[in-house]
């Protein structure tokens, strides 16, 4: 009798303890995709301080940014097929010292060369850090409860900017761009230090990971040819697009488009980014509440993420339209902020239709074909400004509705997760 009656509490401890430590690791991987961003973002920041500094045109810089992504895809590719094998925590970890160490040189000194080199190389670490924290995340939760996870980890990137980009403009104003990259230089060791004492794996990944378990019959080449891997993939490169977008010219844009000072631009730079919280958030409450309602994953993710891109477009589009800064300023960050949210919708889809032991290659391999357009985006930009002035900026909006009303139309017409796990469940003959 007393062992009997002692195994049910016993069962609720250890629920409650896996709980606790399952939303410990989130919140971790929050912050670490908060570093993550602020990393990405110091440049877009300092982008008038680096260029008069290194005396470089717009296309230059762009190229600078561009640089960032150069390994960016190789890495993510090669880091998420390990994460399937290898331990996440230790992934995470080893990630997060690289980026420290990879602020350094152009926090020392040097020319275009230095930074470039340093973006490369910081690039090649941050690559897989997306798929790996959702990876890692997802992994703690059930299908049915990793909406609000993964949207927590995403919000992490938007949280990264939002405390980031005041706090990092002020740094740049006052003690130049270099010493910035020196506060995230140690906050990246700081993380790495609380992560090494507090940080886990899932149980659920864990006994594969030691034990060298035989990989899943089902091929990588099989999940990256199902119609949703590729719908996913095409609208979330587009929803990228505006990521890399604002991440390195918004702030320019405020600057010398619309006429913002260099403080004020620091602030309402955020204000995309604080558009795309809301959505995410926005993103679980409906998902859960169709889901409820007994409305399949073809809906309740593919049909918000489109709707939700179909919106960010069309107010990119509408942004010729606007009559003053005002008006074009909260165009801009409606249709920036919503197409930019579909990161935590993709990751959660890719994560459903993948078998067990695939999800770090799935995510890997979308990740990678993503980021190409952060390679993309700050070059074409970039040349845009050169060849036509505060124009440019207007012109890289444009382009960026066009490009997401593509990614809207390939998520409504390819996205169904339930049809193609079983599809890919299916024995091949």
């Amino acid at each position: 009798m007393t062992t009997a009656s002692a195994a049910p509490g016993a069962a609720v401890d250890t629920v409650t303890r896996g709980s606790r430590r399952a939303w410990t690791v989130t919140a971790l991987l929050v912050v670490f995709m908060m570093v993550n961003f602020a990393d990405k973002s110091v440049l877009g920041l300092a982008a008038d301080e680096i260029r008069a500094d290194l005396h470089l045109s717009a296309t230059q810089f762009g190229l600078a940014n561009s640089a960032f992504f150069l390994l960016f895809s190789v890495a993510a590719i090669v880091v998420g097929l390990a994460a399937d094998r290898v331990s996440p925590r230790l992934l995470l970890l080893g990630m997060a010292v690289l980026w420290s160490v990879a602020q350094v040189p152009a926090a020392i000194g040097g020319g275009l060369a230095v930074l470039v080199g340093s973006r490369v190389f910081l690039g090649a670490a941050e690559g897989p850090a997306f798929p790996v924290a959702q990876q890692a995340t997802l992994s703690w939760f059930p299908d049915d409860r990793r909406n609000l996870p993964g949207a927590l980890i995403t919000v992490g990137i938007t949280l990264g900017v939002i405390v980031s980009s005041p706090t990092l403009s002020w740094v740049i104003q006052h003690h130049g761009w270099r010493t910035a990259l020196w506060v995230l230089a140690v906050i990246g060791c700081v993380w790495a230090l609380v992560w090494a004492v507090f940080g886990a794996d899932s149980p659920r990944v864990r006994p594969a990971a030691r034990t060298g378990a035989a990989a899943p019959q089902v091929p990588y080449r099989r999940i990256f040819a199902s119609r949703t891997w590729i719908g996913t993939t095409i609208a979330y490169f587009t929803s990228y697009w505006t990521v890399a977008l604002m991440l390195v010219w918004m702030s320019s844009y405020l600057r010398h488009a619309l006429g913002y000072s260099a403080s004020a631009a620091g602030t309402v730079v955020v204000a995309p980014w604080a558009v795309g919280a809301v959505v995410l958030f926005g993103q679980v409450w409906l998902t859960g509440r169709l889901t409820r309602r007994g409305a399949g994953s073809k809906v309740a993710r593919g049909r918000v993420g489109a709707w939700t891109l179909t919106a960010g477009a069309l107010c990119c589009l509408a942004v010729p339209l606007a009559g003053n800064t005002v008006a074009q300023t909260v165009l801009i960050s409606l249709g920036l902020g919503l197409s930019g949210s579909y990161a935590t919708l993709a990751a959660t889809t890719v994560a459903e239709i993948a078998p067990p032991g695939r999800g770090g290659g799935a995510l890997g391999l979308m990740n990678a074909v993503v980021t190409v357009a952060g390679l993309l985006a700050p070059a074409v930009v970039g040349a845009l400004v050169d060849a036509q002035g505060t124009a440019g900026y207007q012109h890289a909006v444009l382009l960026s509705g066009a490009l997401v009303a593509a990614g809207a139309v390939a998520a409504f017409t390819l996205i169904d997760p339930e049809r193609d796990r079983a599809l890919l469940l299916t024995p091949t003959p």
